[in-house]
């Protein structure tokens, strides 16, 4: 009998709707609607979105959230056999996070290329050098995800057109 454990696609597409439920919480907060969950042995075990703003803290990103409320749950820092799912391909700061707590496995809806630090501008994830690397799975549920940003920055400039006219 393998002891491999199986990646169940239709659970990634599950889990990351956990995560787009999030994203939409920030979007709705007025926050960059960015949703992450981690998920332990098939259940989540925490919930987080962007809450930079309401906060004021440019560290609150939804992967940070989340990370430390997974820590809190696990009772432990260590989170080899959790799989982060995010609906934004994680930045440095959160990638560098992830590789600490030595996630197992992040998955992400929509890529990042100008920012994105698992696999987008550069992968933190699975540099040689750093003391862990994480798998990565790509574009789960991509365009529900990049909709959402997309509608939140529209919303914005053209909330702020409208702040100029007046």
């Amino acid at each position: 009998m393998n002891d491999e454990p199986v990646i169940d696609l239709h659970s990634d597409a599950y889990f990351m709707g956990e995560a787009l439920r999030q994203a939409a919480r920030a979007y709705e907060a007025e926050e960059v609607p960015v949703g992450a969950v981690v998920v332990r042995g098939g259940r989540v075990i925490a919930r987080a979105y962007n809450q930079v703003e309401l906060l004021k803290d440019a560290t609150a990103h939804a992967e940070m959230l989340a990370i430390t409320a997974a820590e809190q749950a696990v009772g432990d820092w260590r989170l080899n056999d959790c799989t982060l799912y995010v609906t934004k391909e994680p930045c440095p700061m959160c990638a560098g996070a992830i590789v600490h707590v030595r996630l197992g496995r992040v998955v992400y809806g929509v890529s990042d290329a100008k920012g994105g630090a698992a696999g987008g501008a550069l992968n933190l994830l699975q540099f040689p050098g750093l003391n862990h690397q994480c798998e990565i799975t790509r574009g789960v549920r991509e365009e529900e995800c990049r909709a959402l940003l997309l509608s939140f920055f529209s919303d914005r400039r053209a909330a702020n057109k409208a702040a100029k006219v007046d």
